[in-house]
């Protein structure tokens, strides 16, 4: 089979935005406008913090501005992985804050039921279903890590099943399986733009006023507040949230603990009866492999699967641009690495291939802070594990602003009160990551035995992957 004969009419583009239930975007800001909140972005950040402004504080009147339409960025580009994890999972976690990973994980959990209960309370048709994620090992070496997370996991009462490989090619049948650890609650499957569609609805229903089409281009304090400055409009406001991901910021000194990192996706055309057959997958969970350099992949509501990750790219000089998300190269190698894991499934098509921006710092998930005296808080940082944690990062940011039902211990956590170490300046940045890619899969290559570069990143807390 010519594998490059399967992405010949893939679409460079997001089949979740290409969605008929887009909605029209919204107007753009003109003139002056003043509100007590003002959030600048309008993907899951964004979103969440003025959905949960309103609902802890209903009197609030509260702005979200948007550059593109609402959901266009990462919020709508990405795999559609809900998880509970605040920490990027259990192993980064434990290596980072190993006494408050008993409070993270219930906070995860906590948090992962309340996005699926404010579905069901905006009637918010997102395609939800919590199928929890298969852990995949496809080399021997990943097996005993597999099983020392399975410990973790049970000690921090999560409910997980380790498998042996004719376990886990009952659920989903790939000659590459040797072994699984299945997370059965926490993950849920969504439809990523579907998701933050309904925020926005949300949001409006309780009275929120969303812009698109505009970008903030400057910041300036008042007396009493901030002023946010647009093409065509301003916004006076109280307190801003920012949560503009790996977007230029509008606070110089995030630049250091970030970098934006291009990850890339393919989508199938449906599978027919015959195919879901051969590939089982009964129980629709989300899978991700355990190497460094890994796939993730799941199954979307009609039956396609999408298949991403493993190329993660980061170019030089933080470079951004719609350009970037289409790499022919990295298509090619998904596609191969698709038909090696699903041989059964030869001929069958990729309809979509496209990529988008990852916010990444150096702890692999998000960090908080403030400026201009408080009047300002931002979240960052959540390296591709964000559909979920958004919305903790939207009440601690709310938290720091002192909207009213603030949680003094989750202000307390030093996951929260701690940052991420920067990232040196160019040509520094570029080559270390550079290396780090190189190193990541050598050690895949050398059973997983990860050399002096990375046993040194480790042990600043610098612990990279895809």
């Amino acid at each position: 089979m010519n594998v490059l004969n399967t992405l010949a009419d893939a679409e460079p583009s997001s089949p979740w935005l290409a969605d008929p239930a887009r909605p029209e975007a919204g107007s753009a800001l003109t003139g002056a406008v003043t509100c007590d909140l003002a959030v600048v972005g309008g993907g899951y950040t964004g979103l969440w913090t003025a959905l949960r402004a309103k609902e802890r504080d209903p009197s609030l009147d509260v702005v979200v501005l948007e550059a593109d339409r609402v959901g266009g960025a990462a919020s709508g580009r990405n795999g559609g992985f809900c998880a509970a994890s605040l920490t990027h999972g259990i192993g980064n976690g434990m290596d980072r804050w190993p006494g408050e990973m008993a409070v993270l994980e219930r906070l995860g959990t906590e948090n992962l039921d309340a996005i699926g209960a404010t579905l069901d309370r905006y009637g918010i048709d997102a395609e939800w279903e919590r199928t929890g994620e298969l852990h995949l090992a496809t080399e021997e070496w990943q097996l005993p890590d597999l099983a020392e997370e399975a410990r973790q996991a049970e000690r921090l009462g999560h409910d997980v099943v380790l498998m042996d490989a004719a376990e886990v090619r009952g659920e989903v049948d790939s000659p590459t399986y040797l072994g699984a650890l299945w997370d059965r609650d926490g993950t849920a499957m969504v439809h990523p733009a579907k998701l933050a569609w309904g925020l926005a609805g949300a949001c409006r229903s309780l009275g929120v006023r969303i812009y698109e089409n505009t970008r903030v281009t400057g910041l300036d304090e008042l007396p009493g507040g901030l002023l946010l400055r647009g093409a065509y409009g301003t916004v006076t406001a109280r307190r801003v949230a920012l949560g503009t991901g790996a977007f230029p910021p509008l606070l110089k000194r995030l630049k250091h603990f970030l970098v934006p990192v291009y990850d890339y996706a393919l989508v199938t055309e449906p599978l027919t009866a015959e195919q879901r057959a051969a590939v089982r997958w009964r129980n629709r969970q989300g899978l991700g492999d355990a190497a460094n350099q890994f796939h993730y992949y799941r199954l979307t509501a009609d039956d396609r699967i999408l298949w991403g990750g493993y190329d993660a790219i980061y170019h030089y000089g933080n470079a951004m641009g719609s350009e970037l998300e289409r790499r022919p190269a990295t298509f090619a190698l998904l596609a191969e690495h698709f038909f090696t894991t699903f041989p059964q499934l030869e001929g069958v098509r990729f309809s979509n291939a496209w990529g988008g921006v990852i916010d990444t710092c150096s702890r692999f998930c998000a960090f908080f802070g403030t400026a201009h005296d408080g009047r300002l808080a931002y979240a960052a940082g959540y390296t591709g594990l964000g559909v979920g944690a958004t919305r903790f990062g939207a009440d601690v940011m709310l938290d720091r602003l002192g909207v009213p039902g603030a949680d003094e211990a989750r202000a307390r956590l030093r996951m929260v009160r701690s940052k991420p170490l920067p990232f040196p300046p160019e040509p520094l940045r570029f080559g270390a990551i550079e290396l780090t890619r190189r190193e990541i899969a050598r050690a895949d290559r050398n059973a997983g035995r990860r050399g002096l570069w990375l046993r040194t990143l480790d042990r600043f807390g610098l612990g990279f992957d895809s």
